[in-house]
């Protein structure tokens, strides 16, 4: 396609100066009432106020009639990748079994492991991409997918070849994290060592500046575990995140912050002290309540967060066993509901901050002109209704780097679109 022009648009920018969005900025979506946008070749060439100025010849014209226009939504925290079923552990929950008993009995985590190390390249890049499919479906622009399903050098290199090779094949923008540090397998003598010294610099060969991430809780890494490999990912270049606070505060979030780390995900168990550190920090906070809503109903304190200061992001934490949510629309419902932000700065926290945590923001998060024409059409005139609604309905209008990717014609969304597809089928018959 060549040129797109939105016209009588309500435009949510959410354009910002680079760095994220903290307290009453998180609420500033930098919303233009009624405007237009242009999209050419897979970028925004130009956008403003009122009509557009004469002498634009686009190719197709769109009246959104006062529709809401976002940025696509920044997926920054999923496990995306991953092989086998974690059904059964399901309903060993529902019958009263909690997310570490079943860890600690060697279900959760390391059950995936098993299946995607038994699992080929080529069926994890077909489960992988069914999976972007149903991403992009609820609007997701922009997706971070993590590794650490294989816990082995060989199979976490196959994971991060396969989030690469997905990606090719997807219109979203995917960036792949190594998470060697999800777990620990008992099964190899001295595990941590060999994540260590054998596949961190293993993988950071092979895709270079990689972030490295890990899960800090009892049961998986411990603090001096994830310290010593962040120190070691540091020297090879590599920018930092961990799972922290999710089910105890054991300290590594303090530690975290100190070794400069992007961001913090979960917090779900971070006292009053630490999210006052996070606040006067340049570390993001990702909050995931996703996880909550589907293990022990705990969320963070977004809300004491945002009062802090910090700058906040929202992901949907994808992965089969605590937090099957492809919907970055549910994960903004929860983070209003349950974690206490606003609707506004759900949605900032869900586009440009959660661009911030992948270091992302020049290119996604937000419409301003150069960046991927990467966007949403709400069928709304208000943007709170995205955080209102309950499983919302997906969203009618999508593009991906200025294609469409999903149009639902039987929302009545765009009317030129359709009264275009009726003259078609007018003039075929």
């Amino acid at each position: 396609m060549g040129e797109m022009l939105l016209l009588n648009a309500r435009i949510c920018t959410l354009r910002g100066d680079g760095t994220p969005r903290r307290g009453d900025a998180l609420s500033d979506l930098a919303t233009i009432d009624n405007g237009w946008l242009l999209v050419r070749d897979q970028l925004i060439a130009d956008l403003g106020e009122g009509q557009p100025p004469e002498g634009f010849d686009p190719d197709m014209v769109i009246d959104l009639d006062g529709r809401v226009v976002l940025p696509a939504f920044v997926d920054c925290h999923t496990h995306a990748c991953w092989a086998g079923s974690r059904l059964d552990e399901f309903q060993q929950m529902r019958e009263g079994a909690t997310y570490l008993d079943v860890l600690e009995a060697g279900g959760g985590i390391l059950s995936t492991v098993k299946a995607v190390r038994d699992a080929s390249s080529d069926e994890l890049v077909e489960r992988l991409a069914e999976r972007l499919a149903h991403v992009s479906s609820w609007g997701t622009g922009t997706v971070e997918i993590k590794s650490g399903y294989g816990l082995t050098t060989e199979d976490e290199l196959k994971m991060l070849r396969v989030i690469h090779d997905a990606s090719q094949q997807s219109t979203l923008l995917v960036t792949g994290t190594f998470l060697g540090a999800h777990a620990l397998d008992p099964e190899i003598p001295h595990f941590v060592d060999q994540m260590i010294d054998e596949t961190l610099p293993a993988v950071v060969e092979e895709f270079p500046g990689i972030t490295c991430d890990a899960y800090c809780e009892h049961g998986a890494w411990s603090v001096d575990e994830t310290v010593r490999l962040f120190e070691r990912a540091k020297e090879l270049g590599c920018p930092l995140r961990v799972h922290t606070d999710q089910f105890n505060e054991l300290g590594m979030t303090q530690r975290a912050i100190e070794l400069g780390a992007r961001s913090v995900d979960h917090l779900e168990a971070s006292s009053r002290e630490t999210i006052q550190r996070i606040g006067s920090s340049d570390t993001l906070a990702v909050l995931l309540p996703a996880s909550g809503f589907s293990t022990d109903d705990r969320y963070a304190d977004g809300r004491a967060l945002v009062d802090a200061g910090a700058a906040v992001a929202v992901a949907t934490n994808l992965n089969p066993g605590s937090a099957p949510c492809p919907s970055m629309p549910m994960a903004i419902t929860l983070a209003c509901r349950k974690c206490g932000l606003t609707p506004h700065e759900a949605i900032a926290a869900s586009t440009y901050n959660a661009a911030c945590v992948l270091g992302l923001q020049s290119e996604v998060g937000s419409l301003a002109v150069g960046n991927r024409a990467d966007l949403v059409v709400l069928d709304t005139n208000d943007e709170r209704e995205l955080a209102w609604w309950v499983a919302a309905p997906p969203p009618p209008l999508i593009l991906h780097r200025g294609e469409v990717i999903q149009f639902l014609a039987n929302r009545a969304t765009v009317n030129d679109m359709e009264e275009d597809d009726d003259a078609a089928q007018d003039d075929e018959s």
